[in-house]
């Protein structure tokens, strides 16, 4: 099965893939921490991606498309994805269906953790101090929460048309978040 989270910056995806990773022996496509992993590198990409996120923008369709394409056709990884902050325009999620039937493959679920602002600052401020995740500054993160919103509308609209598409409260306890999940997918 393959999955697709959305969700606010600190709404959970990352705790919820990895949940579904555990459970399913599915791979978690995390653009967040292959981000993270170009900039730890330093390479050009990874400066890119700093200047980005440091404006409070996202990252460039064409730097995240190139990282998922390598994922998506990896053999291995077939039919058993995650994909947590991916795809994030509309111009991603067409190209996530280009490479899905070039892969011969499709989303079979779709979850949206909806989180307002307040638990999100919340919910940083804690992952600041337990993880010291430089990407967690609260300037930047409410930029990225309002940009995350603007920007994503279009693509929930287009997503949830889909009969696999649910909208889950994500200010709701870990525990109540994925005894959600597990109902839909019933596996």
């Amino acid at each position: 099965m393959n999955f697709i989270l959305f969700g606010p910056p600190g709404a959970g995806k990352g705790t919820q893939a990895k949940y579904l990773v555990k459970k399913l022996s599915n791979y978690q496509i995390s653009t967040g921490d292959m981000l993270r992993e170009e900039i730890q590198k330093d390479t050009e990409i990874g400066k890119r991606i700093v200047n980005d996120m440091d404006d409070g923008r996202f990252v460039s369709d064409e730097i995240v498309n190139t990282l998922i394409e390598k994922v998506l056709l990896d053999p291995k990884k077939k039919d058993r994805l995650i994909f947590d902050g991916y795809p994030r325009s509309l111009a991603q999620a067409k190209n996530l269906d280009i490479l899905l039937k070039k892969s011969n493959q499709k989303i079979d679920f779709i979850f949206f953790l909806n989180v307002d602002k307040e638990t999100i600052l919340k919910r940083v401020e804690k992952r600041k101090i337990l993880e010291k995740r430089s990407d967690d500054d609260l300037n930047i993160l409410i930029k990225r929460y309002d940009t995350y919103m603007e920007t994503t509308k279009p693509i929930l609209d287009f997503y949830s048309k889909n009969p696999n598409f649910h909208e889950i409260d994500g200010s709701s306890k870990i525990e109540e978040i994925t005894g959600k999940i597990d109902s839909f997918i019933n596996v």
